[in-house]
């Protein structure tokens, strides 16, 4: 079993053993085992291969894409792809020997060679320099060799002040205590270390989590929420993001889940399984998406434009997609036409979010997306389409009215089926809702309290485990034929599991409607992290069932709330 990790007061993490680290750069990513082994990879290209690092004796100082030890240390540098390892002994270097599992390209075994110190391995999609100086050494790899000789141009001064400057701007929130600190730290990290570049230093998306990048893409979902917490620190990667993401919206306003980024040869390879496989092709129809059609990909883009505009004051994305937004609202609107104001979700499409999940009819969970991007038209559309203004507020007054027929006494269900029968157990994902404002007031308030006493695992009895985070949802879902795969098991993903970008969402609305109780969504989800050894803030979790992607970027979601309201957080929750 994995040590536990400490949070120091400096907002770092303690830890007696190694345990698994994760790093992202804007080009190089990885891991560091807990035997020791750094697996490395390169954004949009792929896999590059592995190394032993010998002998490493805790204690162990983690930091964002730092791991230090008595006399050495691991330390990833930011301004190019290269790393260094510092007072300890490196083994020979194991070049992958495929960038993807998936790519059935014959490749040619890996070149070596090796001049003025510096020893070079070439694999068919990248190269990867390395070079001994004295007890340090110096990895850089590249789709190039013009790109990885930037990386060992590097000094190791330089990789390490790099490293330190890095560290210093997760540091957001320096005056709390350390377990709220040291989560906003990672948090901050998990989001920074999503912003990913191309062989050429430009923007390329914002990865999902070290595990989402192959092929490279970036999502609309996973984007919304990981630029909650980028909005503040650097606007223009969110400008930049929805302009890349605009790519992927179509003029009916269908949008994927996400859009690909690869690189020219693992596109190359993609495209070629997709061609060979009718069963990917159905799931990704067009060359550039990654799972085409997801229910709340489009609503996720108004609602990133809108929030942009609303922190920057620049409304220049929301007139250059002007017309996609207006795509996007007719495709919804269209399908409210039928539902009396509410969208109706085909049974057919199991993808938004809970893509386990074939939820048809009315989703409250699209049903708040729908009604915040129709405030967001109405608020974009004032200066420069009041037609169009005037028609999303009359909309998202019709949703309003029509919201009730999901309500079940003290929540609203997860989905009214066109049947007239509903999956009607609480979900935290139903306060897209109250996030929007799609309900009143009172109505939230008796929400909050229902999600208090059965979703949060220390109120919860029916549950076996005892105090480990907050449901996702609760009970599991009755009809077994409406989940599938992960979601299948009771506890599991969709299907109860902690997902901390929806405790975020839940702690937001505690704090904003000045309710005790916000500490226990915003961390208890980080202290089992801590407990279990989990570096960084993961996908999501459950204890019959473990977790998810490590550095997950819409898991920093909690940091993002806890710098938004940082003066309530530190005030104290009046619950303790």
């Amino acid at each position: 079993m994995t040590d536990a990790l400490t949070a120091r007061p400096d907002g770092l993490l303690g830890a007696a053993g190694l345990t698994p680290i994760p790093f992202m750069a804007p080009r190089l990513q990885g891991q560091l085992t807990a035997s020791g082994r750094l697996e490395l990879s390169l954004w949009a290209a792929g896999r590059l291969g592995s190394v032993r690092i010998k002998d490493l004796q805790g204690p162990f100082v983690i930091a964002p894409n730092r791991l230090t030890w008595g006399g050495g240390g691991l330390f990833v540098a930011q301004s190019a792809p290269a790393l260094l390892i510092r007072g300890a002994a490196v083994g020979p270097f194991f070049a992958a020997r495929r960038a993807v599992s998936w790519d059935r390209a014959p490749h040619p075994p890996a070149q070596r060679d090796r001049s003025g110190g510096v020893q070079t391995v070439a694999v068919a999609w990248a190269i990867i320099l390395i070079e001994r100086r004295g007890d340090d050494t110096v990895m850089a790899a590249g789709a190039t060799l013009q790109e990885a000789r930037r990386g060992l141009a590097l000094s190791v001064d330089t990789i390490v002040t790099e490293c330190a400057a890095h560290t210093a701007a997760c540091d957001c929130l320096p005056n709390a205590e350390p377990v709220l600190r040291s989560m906003v730290v990672q948090g901050t990290h998990a989001a920074l270390s999503s912003i990913r570049a191309g062989t050429d230093g430009a923007f390329a998306g914002l990865a999902a989590g070290l595990a989402y990048s192959t092929p490279a893409r970036t999502y609309f979902r996973d984007g919304y929420w990981t630029l909650q917490a980028l909005l503040p620190i650097a606007p223009e990667v969110v400008r930049q993001q929805i302009d890349l993401l605009a790519a992927g919206v179509q003029p009916d306003g269908e949008a994927p889940s996400g859009v690909i980024v690869s690189d020219e040869s693992q596109s190359l390879a993609w495209e070629a399984l997709r061609l060979r496989s009718r069963r990917i092709a159905a799931t990704h129809a067009r060359p550039g998406d990654w799972w085409s059609d997801h229910f709340d990909s489009p609503l996720y883009f108004v609602l990133a434009v809108a929030d942009y505009a609303a922190a920057t004051g620049d409304d220049g994305p929301a007139r250059r997609h002007w017309p996609l937004i207006g795509a996007v609202i007719d495709r919804y609107a269209a399908l409210a036409e039928t539902g009396g104001g509410l969208p109706v979700k085909p049974r057919k499409n199991d993808r938004d979010w809970a893509d386990n999940v074939y939820r048809e009819g009315f989703v409250a969970y699209d049903v708040g997306l729908w009604i915040g991007a129709l405030d967001a038209v109405a608020r974009l559309g004032a200066g420069h389409d009041p037609a169009a203004a005037r028609s999303a507020a009359a909309r998202a007054a019709a949703a309003r009215a029509a919201v009730d027929r999901l309500w079940r006494g003290d929540h609203y269900v997860d989905y009214l089926r066109t049947d007239g029968s509903a999956e009607d157990h609480l979900t935290l994902d139903s306060l897209m809702l109250l996030r929007y404002d799609a309900v009143p007031p009172d109505k939230a308030l008796i929400v909050l309290e229902a999600i208090r006493q059965r979703l949060e695992s220390r109120h919860n009895a029916v549950q076996r485990w005892g105090d480990w985070g907050v449901l996702c949802a609760h009970p599991p879902f009755a009809r077994r034929s409406d989940v599938r795969l992960k979601t299948a098991f009771p506890y599991r993903y969709h299907n109860g599991a902690d997902w901390p970008w929806l405790d975020g969402v839940y702690a937001r609305e505690r704090l904003r409607r000045g309710l005790g109780g916000w500490r226990y969504p915003l961390l208890r989800w980080w202290e089992t992290c801590l407990a279990n050894g989990w570096a960084g803030p993961v996908e999501y979790f459950s204890p019959p069932f473990g977790r998810g992607c490590l550095l997950q970027g819409w898991s920093s979601h909690p940091a993002a709330v806890a710098l938004e309201i940082s003066s309530g957080l530190l005030a104290g929750d009046p619950e303790l």
